[in-house]
């Protein structure tokens, strides 16, 4: 018995499919491989430390700013420290800062990871209020234990009836 079938409707769909299947795989193997440059990992601060991320790796980092950390420089320059209930990592931005970003607040920045262990930001999101905070920053901010430092989480409010 040999591997063709007997068929010719079957040996047309077989070399069909023979053909198709690995130029399918191809094409996604490629897809896969050109769009592995452009995924952007999100990091808290104890994450990022514990992930030992190589420098020159471009990563988003979510977590609060720590108090009394932000220096700002005549140059445009802006040196703050984000932080979590575990660990802290410095920041490094050059440019305007949100209007809504401030000490104690949650912020998450994008860029690359230096050498010295600090983030050289190239963009720096700041939530729009203070209730409001990315889901993934406060989903890990809660799982280490604290999300927001001073505050206790909101109990849920009962809903009246009508």
């Amino acid at each position: 018995m040999g591997f063709w079938p007997k068929s010719v409707k079957a040996r047309r769909r077989l070399t069909v499919f023979l053909i198709a299947a690995p130029l399918l795989c191809g094409a996604v193997g490629l897809s896969l491989y050109a769009l592995k440059g452009t995924v952007v990992y999100f990091y808290t601060p104890a994450q990022l430390l514990a992930a030992h991320v190589p420098s020159g790796r471009v990563i988003r980092l979510g977590g609060l700013v720590q108090a009394g950390s932000v220096l700002k420089s005549a140059d445009g320059t802006v040196r703050f420290t984000v932080m979590d209930k575990l660990q802290s990592v410095p920041v490094v931005y050059h440019g305007d800062l949100p209007d809504l970003f401030r000490e104690g607040q949650g912020v998450v920045c994008e860029g690359a990871v230096t050498g010295s262990g600090t983030v050289s930001a190239t963009q720096v999101l700041a939530k729009h209020d203070e209730k409001y905070m990315p889901k993934n920053v406060s989903d890990a901010l809660k799982k280490q234990g604290e999300w927001r430092p001073g505050t206790a989480p909101e109990a849920p409010k009962a809903e009246k009836p009508f």
